[in-house]
């Protein structure tokens, strides 16, 4: 592989929020022309006007900014939409089926939907796989004539050529090689304008110089359409990689019933960048790393050899594991300014440093972070259910024995000391009249960030005092 050749794309359609499946095809395609020092184009496939929304580019954009990629070329590039928005380029798919219908490759159809859904159910009907019958394939031009004056607009097919094989190395899946005959004449332009996708997409990957195009396995079949297309143009074909696609914990294909789906969900929810392409980069790809690994490292380990062909699974626990790493990783200052006022804003400013330091490890999304702060320096701590018992089994004794030892720079050793407790019976109740919880920060970073007047006030709530 040529290493300043590569060109790869991200080719969307904005017709919804952006896909979980759909962001990890972007990151490879991103991460395989960064690893080769090469090129990454952003392209809107925008040509379905009743779905495609300036709003949905728009958040697409976004989106595509905050997990990290950039692109060459593409929106805010600096070049004009005729460049990189399909909408903007229909003079030049004209152009190219001008080009394929004077060589023969191309000719009208006058079918209508009607006609075309009879076909189908005869098809079917006699157990034959449907595809077009090739009605209009030698369609005489008096014929023609005669659809044109009864008010038939047609559309326009590509001529398959019969009795070939259509062979291509598939970077993910191998060897491949599909008959021409189980093609049928499809649509190049709807009887309305438009451009088909097979078309377009092909036409635009060879005019933009694109090597390699990863995309959703679910595209396979389309490849021999858009080869047989490209060398009756005699455009050069890009290598074709078709990823497998992501699934839910129960083998199918992720979508609404298995929650969020989208990039918008998760950054909602409070999820960095970084942990997502993170769980994104290893599903489905091998690799030997297993640490956090920022933009320029995962190029670096980037290999489409490494691409697996069994469906991936999306599993939120892990995602959750590398939100963790990443917490982990922030330093005091990046830690504050992830939180921002929203989480932080109950913390006195003295004690941010050890609020940070005592209730990162156990903090995945901001979310965590305010709870704790207000667990920590609200008026009055409510008690969960099992915190409680540990309350009432440690006895108001216990309680009173801890008060009395807390003084400043008051430590474990000399709660243990005053109590005669250890281990589980010392810490449960301790930490429960201290945070209403029996789980969380390690205990003695809690007991060095509460004022020593807290720590005891909370004590003799439970000692039978004020």
């Amino acid at each position: 592989m040529s290493s300043t050749a590569v060109v790869t794309r991200f080719a969307p359609s904005p017709s919804g929020a952006l896909h979980l499946g759909n962001a990890r095809t972007a990151l490879f395609s991103w991460l395989l022309a960064r690893r080769h020092g090469g090129r990454f184009l952003l392209r809107i496939e925008d040509t379905d006007t009743g779905r495609s929304l300036d709003a949905h580019t728009a958040a697409l954009v976004e989106d595509l900014h905050w997990l990290g990629l950039d692109w060459d070329l593409g929106p805010g590039s600096g070049v004009p939409p005729a460049e990189w928005r399909q909408s903007a380029r229909r003079p030049v798919y004209q152009a190219q089926l001008e080009r394929l219908v004077a060589d023969g490759n191309a000719y009208p159809c006058y079918c209508t939907p009607a006609e075309l859904e009879q076909s189908r159910h005869e098809q079917l009907a006699a157990g034959r796989p449907p595809r077009y019958a090739g009605t209009c394939r030698a369609l005489s031009v008096t014929r023609q004539a005669e659809h044109l004056a009864a008010g038939r607009r047609p559309a326009w097919r590509f001529r398959v050529p019969r009795g070939e094989r259509v062979p291509f190395e598939d970077l993910v899946h191998g060897a491949q090689s599909f008959a021409s005959d189980d093609l049928g004449d499809f649509i190049l332009q709807r009887a309305d304008g438009g451009p088909a996708f097979f078309f377009c997409n092909a036409v635009d990957d060879a005019l933009t110089r694109v090597t390699h195009v990863l995309r959703g396995e679910d595209h396979l079949a389309n490849t021999p359409r858009q080869l047989l297309i490209l060398r009756a143009l005699g455009l050069a074909a890009p290598r074709y990689g078709h990823v497998a696609l992501l699934t839910g914990a129960d083998g199918v294909p992720l979508s609404k019933r298995h929650g969020s789906t989208s990039v918008r969900d998760y950054r909602a929810q409070g999820y960095a960048p970084e942990a997502l392409c993170n769980h994104l980069f290893r599903l489905g790809h091998s690799t030997s790393e297993h640490g956090l690994l920022g933009p320029a490292a995962m190029a670096r380990c980037f290999d489409p050899a490494h691409l697996q062909r069994a469906p991936a699974r999306f599993d939120p626990v892990q995602l959750t594991h590398w939100q963790s790493l990443w917490v982990r990783s922030l330093s005091p200052a990046q830690a504050a300014a992830w939180l921002g006022q929203g989480a932080l804003g109950s913390v006195p400013g003295e004690r941010r440093d050890a609020f940070l330091a005592a209730v990162l490890p156990n903090v995945t999304l901001a979310e965590d972070a305010r709870v704790w702060a207000d667990l920590l320096f609200a008026d009055a701590v409510t008690l969960e259910p099992e915190a409680a018992r540990a309350i009432a089994a440690a006895g108001p004794a216990f309680f009173a024995r801890a008060a009395a030892a807390v003084g400043a720079g008051t430590d474990v050793a000399a709660l243990r000391a005053a109590t005669g407790a250890r281990g589980v019976a010392l810490f449960a109740p301790l930490r429960a009249a201290l945070t209403g919880r029996l789980h969380g920060p390690d205990f003695g970073a809690l007991l060095a960030l509460l004022p020593a007047e807290t720590v005891r006030a909370r004590l003799l709530k439970y000692a039978g005092e004020d």
